[in-house]
């Protein structure tokens, strides 16, 4: 008799992880059949208004910024209106992975979208910037399990070797939202108040919730029902403690001051104590022997990777057109599309690619060499003053190569890990992924300060001032005098984003390729 392709493979010291504990084992239920095609695309359409959710607020909240401060007041704390709202979704990525193993999916996809429409309703009732800051942390809540729970759920309908196609559209989503949500930001925030950018949300979640209520009605195998709480709450207190320091360390704390050595002294102990707990309980809220796993690993360090250097260098493209080459922030909006043109096409073609080939790596290691070779030409290009000639088709190039990575590391990982750890494999690869980019930000905004100050002698309060307003504000010489500092400044963190980038596609090169369950290639070898 035939083995499943899963079992095959975890015997390999590449693969899967060496056992599960016995109560984490599932209990026997009767065999499900697969998913009909109507079923998926029902459930994938109440995914994807999810996963909509929460990239149109992110990018509709950053167009009506301006006009909440305008309001509210209190411009000295505005940064903790994008902060806490980070800092709650990141830190609780790995715990919805979890819960979702031993609850099942469906209930913490309710909770997720609860809490992200809760709180989206009390930040259109914010009546000052304190209360919309809380609020904000309550809609973070909710947002952490988006995007881990939609890939865990197509992990689960979908086998891996066409689970590429699928994924891929999560791309399409951030995309197309990344496009759509500044100019509704602004027209909502021109035509009604800021408000209604967050009540906004309330009957498209209400949607979302009737969708996966009537279409996921599948039951899941439960495990055992023991939560972790003691390891939850130190995990979530270690992450957001290293967050804060990211988030306000060389901005409102110097990285001197006591308040980042008393923060991160905490980050250390907590994280030393946590190790310690799950090293000693039965079940714990991020089991180590998830580590065990070469897969897992090599993934995790490469998408945390790619991140950092892609949100860490991309986060400067309005900066660089609005400022450097002078355009309005409308046309700078339309000039970073062909990032986004890139990541949709390559995602989508890259899933066919897969479901044919049954191999996830060669695609990945084609797409972060196209990333490097992009960041290369848009460092040189920035730095030589270059045209739109240049830029552009680079742009569009970084956004082929980056399509063809995040969807497949998902497949990667969800292929080589078993079901009871399926859940908070793929949320713990979300948290990878979004920590690597909030380090990103963070460090190319310490980048480009540095240089600023390093290339002028007032760089600081010119970097205030530029940001408030034009450079045709400034006597002429002056004028290039600034553009060539930003530019020089820019580059520098595009020069970064090689080096980090290139790390990460080092480190692919260790990603072991298993064979995709399910797909025909390896269909034959399964037989014996």
């Amino acid at each position: 008799m035939s083995k499943p392709i899963q079992q095959q493979v975890s015997g390999s010291s590449d693969a899967v992880l060496a056992a599960v504990p016995p109560a984490l084992a599932p209990t026997p239920s009767p065999a499900l059949p697969p998913a009909t095609a109507r079923e998926i695309r029902i459930i994938y359409f109440g995914l994807m208004v999810v996963m909509g959710l929460g990239a149109l607020d992110q990018s509709i909240v950053a167009t009506a910024l301006p006009r909440i401060v305008s309001d509210l007041g209190g411009i000295s704390h505005l940064s903790w209106v994008v902060t806490s709202y980070v800092l709650a979704s990141t830190s609780t990525m790995p715990l919805y992975g979890k819960l979702s193993d031993q609850y099942g999916r469906k209930p913490l996809l309710y909770t997720a979208i609860i809490a992200f429409l809760l709180g989206s309703a009390l930040c259109g009732m914010a009546q000052n910037l304190t209360q919309l800051i809380i609020f904000r942390a309550i809609q973070g809540l909710g947002a952490g399990g988006f995007l881990p729970l939609t890939q865990i759920i197509i992990g689960d309908l979908v086998p891996p070797a066409e689970r590429g196609r699928r994924q891929g559209s999560i791309a399409a989503v951030f995309a197309a939202c990344s496009v759509i949500g500044p100019l509704l930001g602004g027209v909502i925030t021109d035509l009604l108040s800021w408000h209604w950018i967050f009540y906004v949300n309330v009957p498209f979640g209400a949607a979302a919730l009737f969708i996966i209520a009537k279409a996921m009605r599948r039951p899941h195998q439960n495990h055992a029902h023991k939560i972790d709480y003691l390891g939850s709450v130190l995990l979530t207190s270690c992450t957001t403690s290293f967050l804060l320091v990211l988030a306000l360390g060389g901005t409102e704390w110097a990285w001197s001051s006591t308040q980042v050595s008393m923060v991160s002294a905490l980050a250390v102990i907590l994280g030393i104590i946590f190790v310690w707990h799950v090293r000693r309980v039965l079940e714990p809220v991020l089991p180590l022997d998830l580590f065990h796993s070469r897969v897992f690993v090599v993934a995790c360090l490469v998408m945390a990777l790619t991140f950092m250097g892609l949100l860490g260098a991309s986060i400067f493209f309005p900066l660089f057109f609005q400022v450097v080459m002078g355009v309005s922030p409308a046309h700078s909006g339309l000039l970073t599309g062909p990032l986004m043109i890139g990541v949709v096409i390559s995602a989508f073609v890259n899933g066919r690619v897969m479901m044919r080939s049954g191999r996830y790596k060669p695609a990945q290691v084609a797409g972060l060499t196209m990333a490097v070779l992009a960041f290369a030409v848009l460092a040189w290009g920035i730095e030589t003053a270059m045209g739109f000639a240049v830029l552009e088709p680079a742009i569009f190039v970084l956004g082929l190569g980056l399509g063809l990575v995040m969807p497949n590391m998902t497949v990667a990982v969800q292929n080589a890990l078993p079901v009871a750890r399926r859940g908070v494999g793929t949320a713990m690869l979300a948290f990878f992924r979004s920590l690597g980019g909030l380090v990103g930000v963070t460090g190319s905004g310490a980048i480009l300060a540095g240089q600023l100050h390093m290339n002028s002698g007032n760089g600081r309060a010119m970097l205030a001032e530029l940001g408030m307003h034009s450079l045709a504000n400034l006597p002429p010489q002056a004028q290039v005098q600034a553009i060539a500092v930003y530019r020089h400044a820019i580059a520098i963190n595009f020069t970064a984003g090689v080096v980090i980038v290139g790390l990460a596609l080092i480190a692919l090169l260790f990603l072991p390729e298993l064979p995709l369950a399910g797909h025909p290639a390896h269909a034959g070898k399964a037989a014996s």
